[in-house]
């Protein structure tokens, strides 16, 4: 119950923040921001203060800025506090902003989590697979693999990405023993397969599994900001590059699509592990929002930013007519993404 608890926490921070960003812009350039809401919808309680409700909502993950005039099926009023009535700067700014929060958020959870240590798992040997070079070697369960081919090796994810390098001739692997250290030279086994961005790949393997051992490494805050950094930049850059490879069609869309019960549940198995973790899973799912909320899609915040370069090109707005079409279009769509995501997520795994 306590991870159920903490991972609503979560998902309420990261939507949390984001409306917060759209509502702080808002005011600055000086639109009429008429309801700030803490969870979405009915109202179980508001307060109103120099115009703006303040809501708290029946359902208690994120939350929703309401401007003036945001909406293009609202009557122009004229209103110098409209949304329409700004600059098409002043608009990129507020819709910009909640992004921009949710990186930042991202950078500063990740920040945290380099500072109390960032988790790893460890390269102990857990398992062996039969009739692969490794069990035929003499590698046992408990060895810790030091180093592949001389270059050493610090986590399990360092040791698989320099295995799976060696698709040509023997490897060298290191281990320590009981304090020994040991050599083994196999001959790898190599695999055509997929990489995560469905490229076509070789891959060398050798039959070893990692263990459930995780250890922790810790840096002080200037080296723990650039590895955050660090870890952050990639992580957008792999999300991009996924996205375009699902859009071409060399990933496939139900195997690598998950909506909210599967981020869910992906949460709550983070939190039970423990809170570093689940933070570390809220950094990147708060990265994640920001890469998924600039798509150049209606109703998300790229698609609105869309319509202002159009605005721009055009020296005029697109018609509220057009805005509007645009925008069912772009609810219909989330929306039927959503389900089958949701379908997926329960119904998919189920079958598996």
């Amino acid at each position: 119950m306590l991870e159920v608890i903490l991972v609503i926490l979560a998902f309420s921070l990261m939507i949390f923040i984001h409306e917060l960003g759209h509502f702080i812009m808002a005011l600055r350039v000086g639109i009429k921001v008429e309801i700030f809401s803490l969870g979405m919808g009915p109202k179980i309680f508001s307060v109103t203060r120099n115009g703006i409700e303040y809501r708290l909502s029946l359902v208690p993950i994120g939350g929703y800025v309401k401007m003036l005039g945001e909406d293009p099926s609202e009557a122009v009023t004229g209103e110098k506090g409209e949304f329409g009535a700004q600059p098409a700067w002043s608009r990129f700014k507020v819709l910009i902003a909640g992004v921009t929060l949710n990186y930042i958020l991202g950078l500063v959870l990740m920040w945290i989590v380099f500072m109390a240590g960032y988790p790893i798992i460890t390269t102990k040997v857990g398992a062996l697979v039969d009739d692969f070079p490794a069990k035929k070697a003499g590698i046992a369960v408990g060895d810790k693999v030091l180093a592949i081919d001389g270059n050493a090796v610090s986590d399990w994810e360092v040791l698989i990405e320099l295995m799976h390098k060696k698709t040509a001739g023997e490897v060298k692997v290191t281990v320590d023993r009981d304090g020994r250290k040991m050599d083994f030279t196999l001959k790898p086994v190599v695999k055509e397969t997929k990489d995560l961005l469905g490229n076509d790949v070789k891959i060398a393997q050798v039959g070893i599994v990692n263990s459930d051992e995780r250890s922790y490494l810790k840096y002080g805050p200037g080296e723990a900001l650039v590895k955050g950094a660090q870890k952050q930049v990639s992580f957008v850059v792999i999300t991009y590059r996924g996205l375009w490879s699902l859009i071409t069609g060399r990933l496939a869309f139900k195997e690598n699509v998950s909506g909210p019960v599967g981020i869910f549940n992906l949460m709550t198995q983070a939190a039970k592990i423990g809170i570093i973790p689940l933070v570390l899973l809220t950094a990147l799912i708060s990265t994640l929002l920001g890469v998924f909320n600039v798509l150049p899609v209606p109703p998300l915040d790229g698609g609105l930013i869309l319509f202002l370069g159009i605005e721009k090109l055009r020296g005029k707005p697109l018609s509220k007519k057009a805005q509007e079409i645009a925008m069912q279009a772009g609810w219909m769509f989330f929306i039927g993404l959503m389900l089958f995501a949701t379908y997926n997520d329960i119904f998919g795994k189920l079958g598996k």
